[in-house]
């Protein structure tokens, strides 16, 4: 995986959010790729990271998913797109849904039909758990940019670039996560939460950069790569961060699960298992089955969900994973 970039120029869209930075700084330490296009809208965020980083090998653009023209000339010459870059707050998105329709659903067709004009080799997109049976705005819309690039492959003529998505959890301490929310609360001596039944699957910022980086080294145009994750209830994590605080049940919020899913019964009939990942296969007449082989096919009715997981993190292992151990 050390030679996967080599020579590469990567595009990085939301390149200055959680993932963005996390994913810039395992490339500059990693990899000895080109150059990494660093593209966003928010010009405070791009020169903090130059002046952070300093490396003549990223390149900053300012730009929006939004505007093709703008993505033509930061596509030119790339080899390897990384699209993260979403409007993911829940409230936000059902109170503008116009807005998060432009940016997730018509930035990933954006996305696809440069990436075919400039010739692109490979485009590995950013969904979520949100997408799976969605019950927000936020979530319909990742299913959306989900099917648009999966699908997208049919518009390639067999010449590139391939297409695929990778679909995680929540990850640890990214903006707008409870862990921030916990911390600030934490000096009151009262938690919110909720519903004490929550479950959430749960992924660092490390991990998830290493599996999307392992799934551009392996995919092959179409699936959707789902990590295996360990689940962790809601009520552990409030243990965990602040095990002298009152907690306060407060209620779901609108367009909040108790439990996520990542692979649903229907997915799992074409779903491969691995020994740290799945891979749902597309059910499209150009894909072979043959491309996958050494995956484990699911067994009828399988429903990957963080409340069935046979992996939990109990006090000890969160504290760990949130640098409180």
């Amino acid at each position: 995986m050390k030679t996967l970039f080599q020579d590469k120029v990567i595009l990085l869209t939301g390149g200055t959010g959680s993932f963005g930075r996390a994913f810039t700084r395992t490339l500059v330490r990693d990899h000895a790729f080109r150059a990494l296009r660093i593209f966003s809208r928010d010009e405070l965020k791009q020169s903090e990271m130059q002046a952070e980083w300093k490396n003549e090998r990223l390149r900053f653009l300012l730009g929006d998913v939004r505007d093709k023209d703008r993505l033509h000339r930061a596509m030119s010459g790339v080899h390897v797109v990384v699209h993260a870059a979403a409007l993911k707050q829940i409230p936000a998105c059902e109170y503008n849904p116009f807005e998060a329709v432009k940016t997730n659903i018509l930035g990933a067709q954006n996305i696809i039909e440069t990436a075919i004009d400039a010739g692109v080799e490979k485009v590995m997109a950013l969904s979520t758990d949100k997408a799976v049976n969605p019950v927000n705005l936020y979530g319909a819309t990742k299913l959306c940019a989900e099917k648009i690039i999966t699908q997208g492959n049919a518009y390639t003529g067999g010449r590139g670039p391939l297409l695929s998505c990778v679909r995680y959890g929540n990850v640890v301490g990214s903006r707008g996560s409870v862990i921030p929310l916990f911390r600030e609360q934490r000096g009151t001596g009262v938690l919110t939460i909720t519903d004490p039944r929550m479950t959430r699957f749960w992924i660092t910022l490390e991990q998830a950069v290493e599996f999307v980086t392992n799934c551009i080294g392996q995919m092959r145009g179409g699936e959707v790569f789902v990590p295996i994750l360990p689940s962790m209830r809601v009520t552990d994590l409030a243990r965990a961060m602040a095990p002298d605080c009152r907690i306060r049940e407060i209620g779901i919020r609108p367009g909040e699960k108790l439990h996520e899913v990542m692979v649903t019964e229907d997915e799992a009939r074409h779903t491969l298992q691995f020994d740290e990942f799945f891979v749902i296969e597309p059910e499209h007449p150009w894909w072979k089955r043959e491309k996958w082989k050494g995956g484990k096919p699911l067994p009828d009715g399988f429903r990957y969900s963080s409340d069935n997981n046979t992996d939990w993190l109990d006090v000890d292992r969160l504290r760990r994973m949130i640098g409180e151990g």
